[in-house]
């Protein structure tokens, strides 16, 4: 395991500069208003050598617990509360201000250690807050600037007693069946993402509510889901029924059009950036909405990148005619999403908590699947079966030759196959051979790529 190290502060002082920093990517959300982050999010830091899980929160803010921003407050508290070391940020231009004060008397009074950290502190401008920042109790401060990088080696001296003694977790093996399954949850606002993944979780992990587009940043939270209807030949394969998920939460997806301010444009970019993370993409709809164009677009979006998708209709609990609606959505996708047949789809209530265990159960599924390799035998007898049932044209009366295919890799299962006069095939061919493969090789509701080329060798067609 990996410590956990947590960086509070009050909105604007540079945490996500920091996380983003310690990261070495640019994960977390930056702009100059306040309040750009919302959830905690995680991720993997790396520093001159010392390896920690380092947590972005929310800006510490004095509000109404049942606000948004009181919301966000107990979201750090929890973060802090479960953490090994705090990192305190202060702006050191503004020197200390009131709430500064006020956050650095409640972290007194937890059980975390903390270290203070003065950002922003190149230049002469910021000497007065560095000066001040020893009133709070926290010792010596360290002058930082997380934009420039400044002051990275004492925060190394700084947080080193914390992070030894942890030893860095293994590298999970992707094709390990019992490596935690990607699971992204997309669709468009409200759709109740966030509150789904707390009804998993059993916890208020993820800010919620009333208010569209609460969640900003794509946020990663690990949980261990106890598989009970795992079969006896699974079992066999020695795969774990403590399945372990990291679940992703993203924010909502609107029509391009509907997106004008820069948040919100970072905030789907982010979004985009999870599918491509995730081996499976849960597309959530809103029983209440049915099937709307963009929910198609998400949903093609996730195809063109190769990755499992599986459908969930949520809010099922209110839903009016569920029946007629849920076959109306399975006839919409067949029509909408013909490139690929057989997706999952599941009616889910985050609020009761129906279907999730049906859910996870058919994300692990598809992921077996998009992981699977076909022996060459199966394939090839496959193949010469699919040619003697529907040869391919002779387009001007030149016959068309496919003379053998070979599976390229898996996630997502990629398929080559080499002929003559290959320009020539029709798309319909193609689709007739993507189709068995799907059919009769075991690769339904899954993303199938297959590619047909010549031979480099230029004589290899004569005859």
């Amino acid at each position: 395991m990996l410590p956990n190290i947590a960086i509070i502060g009050r909105p604007n002082v540079g945490k996500s500069t920091l996380f983003n920093r310690l990261v070495g990517k640019k994960l977390a959300l930056v702009d100059d208003r306040p309040g750009v982050t919302r959830d905690r999010r995680e991720g993997a830091a790396h520093l001159l050598g010392l390896d920690f899980n380092i947590i972005d929160t929310a800006g510490y803010e004095d509000e109404d617990a049942r606000s948004l921003p009181g919301r966000m407050r107990k979201q750090t508290e929890m973060a802090v509360a479960g953490a090994e070391l705090a990192l305190f940020v202060i702006d050191g231009r503004a020197g200390l201000t009131p709430l500064d004060e006020e956050i650095a008397r409640w972290l007194r009074s937890s059980k975390t250690p903390v270290v203070l950290i003065v950002n922003k502190a190149e230049g002469k401008a910021a000497e007065s807050g560095i000066l001040e920042s020893y009133s709070l109790g926290f010792g010596d401060p360290i002058p930082l600037s997380a934009e420039h990088g400044d002051g990275i080696a004492d925060l190394f001296q700084a947080i080193r007693p914390f992070v030894e003694g942890f030893e860095a977790a293994a590298h999970d093996d992707p094709a390990d069946q019992n490596a935690p399954l990607k699971l992204a949850i997309v669709g468009r606002p409200n759709a109740g993402k966030s509150t789904l993944i707390n009804k998993m979780l059993d916890e208020d992990r993820l800010i919620t509510g009333p208010e569209a587009g609460i969640t900003r940043d794509s946020i990663t939270v690990d949980w261990i889901w106890h598989d009970a209807h795992l079969s006896e030949e699974d079992r066999l394969d020695g795969i774990d029924p403590e399945r372990r998920v990291r679940l992703i939460d993203t924010a909502g997806m609107r029509k391009r059009a509907k997106v004008n301010d820069k948040l919100e444009k970072l905030s789907v970019a982010d979004a985009k950036r999870a599918i491509d993370f995730a081996e499976v993409v849960v597309l959530l709809l809103d029983a209440t909405k049915g099937l709307e164009a963009q929910d198609l677009r998400i949903a093609d979006q996730v195809i063109q990148e190769g990755r499992c998708l599986v459908i969930a209709i949520n809010k099922w609990d209110v839903a009016e005619g569920p029946s007629a609606l849920f076959n109306g959505i399975r006839a919409a996708l067949d029509d909408g999403l013909a490139q690929v047949r057989d997706v999952p789809l599941i009616a889910v209530s985050a609020f009761t908590g129906k279907g999730i265990d049906q859910l996870v159960s058919a994300a692990f599924q598809v992921r077996k699947t998009w992981s699977q390799r076909v022996p060459t035998g199966q394939l090839n007898r496959w193949f010469e079966d699919a040619i003697e049932d529907n040869p391919p044209p002779a387009p001007g009366g030149k016959r068309i030759k496919l003379r053998y295919i070979t599976q390229a890799k898996t996630r997502p299962p990629s398929f080559v196959i080499f002929g003559t006069r290959v320009d020539d095939l029709p798309e319909s061919y193609r689709r007739y051979l993507i189709n068995g493969i799907r059919k009769n090789l075991g690769f339904g509701g899954v993303p199938v790529r297959l590619i047909i080329r010549s031979p480099k060798n230029p004589y290899h067609d004569k005859e």
